[in-house]
């Protein structure tokens, strides 16, 4: 397959609303998305490469806490509640800023959004190499970082997938999707190394270092929209190559779908069962699983080798996910992957925290950490279109960070007054089971009729 670069002259260009040429980086990418369409390949996986990076290395950050917990008890004397409450923060802030992140890509676009989250993280990461207080840890660790990875939250994934592919959307949202979610885990082996033999602060720079990287290729290489380099969307004819939109008027566009969605069952179902989603993955196991096994007596590096390789199997279960999204029931793949997650969670106090137990767990729950996010992003579309479906899916998302909040707080409020963890895990356990139901109350999308084609 081929793909016709349709590059139009600067005034056609500006007539059209397209954007300015700014410099070498866009004849940069003007030029790879022509050389790749000679060898039959779309610049879209460009974009999917470079986000995909991306969203690696600001979820590093985002599961940097997990490692962190122990040494700054160590250190400061703050206890596992304190150090629970910045983390909880900063989840809820990820949550929060995903629908309004959505209206800014709509608005401002997505390098210069991505750039901004991209130096929101970097700052907070190095002021946090001079905290001395608790109340350091909530602004930078909570406020700051959690305002820069919301803004490059799974709803940029989402925006990416529906902008740039009509075929292999699903496929695409899985494989971004595992990216976010094997970026908060793929870090923790590391970081518990340079933690165990030179202290937490070394264990910040390896992320800061290839945020740094990920800034640079998001210079050079993304763009906003097909359109911009002279393309269709992946799937779609060549002469459905059109100008970009004019932007979006502006963040509270987010709170005007927001209205929009709310008296649609679809929205709540998808909402509920995102935040059981977030209760039982990024609050609870990211969060506290390394302390969890260091209760029970497993050295920390043991503890994220584990998460590493639930990390793996969760870029397998996501993909497929994905894989599995473009042709089979949204619903079904949620129940599944909620019943599966619950039982999981509910076998883990009963691994012995063995190599074994451990080693069954990862597998179970690592293929469905985050595979929940492309049939849920499908649904979303279904149900309010493809434009809105970037801002609905934020919100559906910040329901998710407020689900992870809840685990991250109670999770750590639970270990310090009945010093076990244990009923947190037993409790995500069950709602994930609850959720495995509920997702059935969302009705089945209708079928659309495909016209026959056309004669040549």
């Amino acid at each position: 397959m081929t793909y016709i670069i349709n590059i139009p002259s600067r005034s056609r260009a500006q007539e059209a609303g397209l954007p300015r040429e700014s410099g070498a980086d866009d004849m940069l990418a003007r030029a790879l998305a022509e050389r790749l369409a000679r060898h039959g390949i779309h610049y879209g996986w460009v974009i999917v490469a470079v986000t995909f990076l991306t969203s690696l290395t600001t979820a590093g950050a985002m599961g940097l806490p997990g490692a962190l917990i122990i040494p700054l008890s160590k250190e400061f004397g703050w206890d596992v509640a304190e150090i629970s409450s910045a983390i909880a923060i900063r989840l809820v802030l990820f949550g929060l800023m995903a629908p309004i992140a959505a209206a800014l890509i709509e608005t401002y676009g997505i390098r210069r959004v991505v750039i901004a989250a991209i130096g929101f993280i970097i700052s907070g990461l190095l002021l946090a190499l001079t905290m001395t207080q608790l109340w350091h840890l909530v602004v930078l660790w909570g406020v700051v970082i959690g305002i820069g990875t919301g803004m490059t939250a799974l709803v940029l994934g989402a925006i990416i997938a529906t902008r740039w592919f009509v075929a292999r959307r699903g496929l695409v949202v899985g494989m971004l999707t595992a990216s976010s979610a094997t970026g908060q885990l793929v870090f923790l082996p590391l970081a518990a190394k340079l933690v165990d033999h030179v202290g937490w602060r070394y264990a910040l720079l390896p992320t800061i270092g290839a945020l740094g990287v990920v800034a640079v290729l998001i210079v050079l290489f993304m763009r906003d929209r097909p359109s911009d380099v002279g393309l269709a969307a992946f799937g779609e004819a060549p002469s459905a190559a059109k100008a970009s939109p004019p932007p979006a008027p502006g963040f509270g566009w987010a709170f005007v779908v927001l209205r929009e969605a709310m008296p649609n069952p679809t929205f709540w179902v998808l909402a509920g069962t995102f935040f059981i989603c977030g209760l039982s993955t990024n609050g609870l196991i990211q969060s506290h699983f390394i302390s969890l096994c260091a209760d029970f007596g497993m050295p920390s590096v043991d503890a994220a080798e584990t998460l590493a390789m639930m990390g793996l199997f969760d870029l397998v279960g996501t993909i497929g996910s994905g894989w599995l999204s473009d042709r089979y029931d949204c619903r079904a793949l949620l129940s599944w992957y909620y019943g599966l997650r619950g039982l999981s969670l509910l076998f883990l106090p009963y691994s012995t925290f063995t190599l074994y137990g451990l080693s069954m767990f990862a597998v179970f729950y690592g293929l469905d950490w985050i595979a929940t996010v492309p049939p849920t992003v499908r649904l979303a579309a279904q149900g309010f279109g493809r434009e809105r479906s970037g801002v609905v899916f934020g919100w559906i998302f910040a329901s998710h960070q407020i689900g992870a909040a809840t685990a991250a707080f109670g999770a750590g409020l639970t270990r310090s007054l009945a010093n076990t963890y244990l009923p947190a895990f037993f409790f995500a356990g069950s709602m994930c089971l609850v959720a495995a139901g509920i997702v059935w109350l969302i009705r089945r999308p209708p079928v659309v009729a495909v016209p026959a084609a056309a004669p040549a």
